[in-house]
């Protein structure tokens, strides 16, 4: 059995301002997310190849990121909890983000990036995809450090003791580490070996969906769900399990529908990237 390291969620302190290793792991994801991309456009067949565009695409992301998930927090979590005290709502140090709401506040991003562009909706999407896993990483470790989100009780030998007094004295499953690993590191190197070829539009974007909604709802087996929410129905199921079931089924129509289609994007030229 181990014990958490009971990180101090405090990275550091200048004065009055205060660092929160949440914070940083958002920052890392979103450089991670930047470093990739320019990867990326030095492949001959991917949509984007200017570095300022590069750049504006982590900007629309990191917004749709951190509105979305906060706000998808809120409503599909604890909204009464947020109702009546509205000011929590700024306090994201404290953890409280949503994956599928972040998902929703990235595709409104990528959609107004891809007026911007004159490109479609799914070209975008296409091009992010590969470069939003590793993030999705640094956020579980965030949870990690913090000791929230811990697992069910357990009695494997990596079972790990969290010091919140609601998780007790006993040992849980790491399902931070868990989520890291898969929604993290596994879906990461699915997605950038699969997208190293051309692929018809829609189809690195299903393969997303897929990837992720699988792996959250399999390590949702061993994650202790929210305490607010508790489960949804047959004892076993959580909300994070019925988010991703759409995600799943929208994923698979969407690779169907890419093969069927078989339309590749064009990279965007010098042109248009001078014009926008």
């Amino acid at each position: 059995m181990l014990t958490h390291p009971n990180f101090d969620p405090v990275a550091l302190s200048i004065g009055p301002l205060h660092i929160h290793w949440y914070g940083l792991m958002y920052l890392l994801g979103f450089a991670g997310a930047w470093w990739l991309g320019m990867l990326r456009t030095r492949q001959p067949h991917t949509l984007i190849k200017s570095s300022e565009h590069m750049s504006d695409l982590v900007f629309y992301g990191a917004l749709g990121v951190v509105l979305g998930g906060r706000i998808g927090y809120v409503l599909f979590y604890d909204f009464s909890v947020y109702l009546a005290n509205p000011v929590k709502i700024l306090q994201v140090w404290h953890g409280g983000m949503s994956f599928h709401g972040g998902l929703l506040g990235v595709m409104c991003a990528m959609w107004l990036y891809g007026r911007k562009l004159n490109r479609s909706f799914f070209e975008i999407t296409d091009f992010i995809a590969p470069l939003v896993p590793l993030g999705l990483g640094f956020g579980r470790l965030g949870n990690f450090i913090n000791g929230e989100l811990w697992g069910r009780p357990t009695d494997v030998p990596w079972g790990m003791v969290f010091h919140d007094p609601h998780a007790g004295q006993i040992a849980r499953h790491p399902s931070q580490l868990y989520e890291a690993a898969l929604e993290g590191l596994a879906l990461f190197i699915l997605l950038w070996l699969y997208s190293r070829k051309p692929r018809p539009t829609m189809a690195v974007s299903g393969l997303f969906l897929i990837g992720y909604g699988v792996f959250r709802s399999f390590v949702e087996f061993f994650r202790t769900p929210d305490e607010q929410v508790g489960f949804i129905a047959f004892d076993w199921l959580t909300m994070g399990q019925l988010l991703c079931v759409p995600m799943i089924i929208a994923g698979i129509f969407l690779m169907w529908l890419a093969y069927q289609k078989q339309h590749f994007p064009t990279p965007v030229l010098e042109e248009e990237a001078a014009k926008s």
